[in-house]
């Protein structure tokens, strides 16, 4: 259980015992009671001065003060639980129930303190406080590996909306100062916002997970020292793992709240292992780690990310290729460069590139996908020899003898003259063909062959 937000929650309910602890008025012997509100009423009209809720038998009455006066928790239970057994539908319900549910918290009782709140929420579908403290316990109670975990977050979702949907007719406990009332509704805010956003993030709903996580942990600072909102915010950040087209990633804040969780990780363990991951993330969005160590001292040193906090991109493939174009000579790079550049360059850095190498004959090695007399299909760069795919037709003026035509799979140097290519799928055409020596059988040990850049 987290203890911060327990202490939150618990700051929450107390100030519902507080509030329930009042003791409700008493019409004189003889004289008609005032209208009383209905047992599910804990609040005044909107603008209307709050009333204590009027109790008009005298035994109620007594039994009721007799229980809520009570110093011991222990004591203070047990009177109102009878209370509420003799008077299930007093005008006190409500607050008897809300003291009920603090008490219970006191005393380490979680699964009364539930069903309380549960008693609570039926009793006063928006008391926001019981709507928070299910809302939270359904949630981190999923996070801890329940085995019940899906319908608990179902549940989390439902009291969070409903607690959101109140949370504006919340009306400040009498007595209670300003800052402490807005402190109280941001906890809750952060409570809400949290349930929703890990039950979204569960069903993959990718969009609404980021929004609700982002704004629990924007409501307080408490949030923001919370693993269990804090991680789970860089992951819906992240996105789907393999990617998914229809899902944007949102590499920096990734990037940031995953370095955070790091620093607020539950042990030694869990630390090591999240910085390594927020460090592949950075390295994935920015081409390298240079800068990640200053990263790394922002979140830790801040709980809020800075304003305008921003992480330079790594070049953009067509960016790569200009830079390679302009700092290494065609005829010296290998193929998979070639094929990078002709995938993924500008079309003048394309037409730098192929007027270099175009009718010259390159050696080579490659393996072999297809081959006749006449003509050979081979994988020349890495990545297509894995996929067995080719990326080179390699035609002959004369006819291969048959006992020269390699197998599939096996390693093959040969010679060949560029003379066309298209770029997707990618092919090059090769003509004047020549073996450089005998095919030799599938190796156990690969060739030496060339990868795409990194990014690709």
């Amino acid at each position: 259980m987290n203890k911060i937000l327990v202490t939150v929650v618990l700051g929450v309910a107390a100030v519902a015992a507080a509030q329930g602890a009042t003791k409700p008025a008493q019409p004189p012997q003889g004289q008609a009671a005032p209208a009383q509100p209905s047992a599910t009423s804990t609040q005044a009209p909107a603008g209307a001065p709050a009333q204590a809720p009027v109790i008009k038998d005298p035994a109620e009455y007594n039994a009721y003060v007799g229980a809520i006066q009570q110093k011991d928790p222990a004591a203070q239970i047990s009177g109102l639980e009878a209370f509420m057994t003799q008077y299930p539908n007093s005008v006190m319900k409500v607050a008897a129930l809300q003291t009920l549910m603090q008490d219970y918290q006191q005393t380490n009782n979680q699964q009364k303190t539930i069903d309380t709140a549960m008693k609570l929420v039926t009793a006063d579908s928006c008391n926001v406080r019981a709507l928070a403290l299910l809302a939270f316990f359904d949630r981190l109670k999923a996070q801890g590996g329940d085995p019940n975990a899906k319908q608990d977050l179902v549940d989390a979702k439902k009291y969070a909306q409903m607690g959101l949907d109140c949370l504006p007719k919340f009306s400040k406990p009498e007595g209670t100062a300003d800052a402490d009332f807005q402190k109280m509704k941001d906890q809750m805010t952060g409570i809400f916002n949290a349930a929703i956003g890990i039950a979204a993030l569960t069903d993959k709903d990718y969009d609404t997970a980021r929004k609700a996580l982002r704004a629990a942990v924007d409501s307080n600072p408490d949030s923001q020292k919370d693993f269990s909102v804090v991680y789970p915010l860089a992951l819906a950040s992240a996105g789907p793992t393999p990617p998914d087209p229809k899902v944007a990633p949102d590499p920096i804040n990734a990037i940031w709240f995953a370095a955070r969780a790091s620093t607020v990780a539950p042990n030694a363990q869990y630390q090591a292992s999240i910085e390594k991951y927020a460090k592949g993330q950075y390295v994935k969005y920015h081409g390298g780690d240079d800068g990640w160590t200053d990263v790394l001292a922002q979140a830790k040193a801040s709980p809020t990310q800075p304003a305008g906090f921003t992480i330079k991109p790594a070049p953009s493939p067509a960016e790569q290729v200009h830079a390679m174009v302009t700092t290494k000579k065609p005829e010296e790079m290998d193929f998979a460069t070639w094929q990078f550049i002709f995938t993924s360059g500008s079309k003048e850095d394309q037409d730098i590139v192929w007027n270099a190498i175009k009718g010259k004959a390159v050696q080579m090695n490659g393996t072999v996908i297809k081959a006749t007399a006449t003509e050979f299909q081979i994988a020349g760069s890495s990545d297509d020899i894995d996929a067995k795919k080719p990326d080179i037709t390699l035609t002959f003026e004369e006819k291969v003898p048959l006992r020269l035509i390699p197998k599939e799979g096996a390693s093959l140097d040969f010679q060949g003259e560029p003379s066309s290519y298209t770029p997707s799928p990618f092919m090059m055409s090769m003509e004047k063909g020549k073996l450089l020596k005998a095919a030799a059988p599938t190796p156990a040990k690969k060739a030496p062959v060339h990868h795409k850049p990194a990014s690709q």
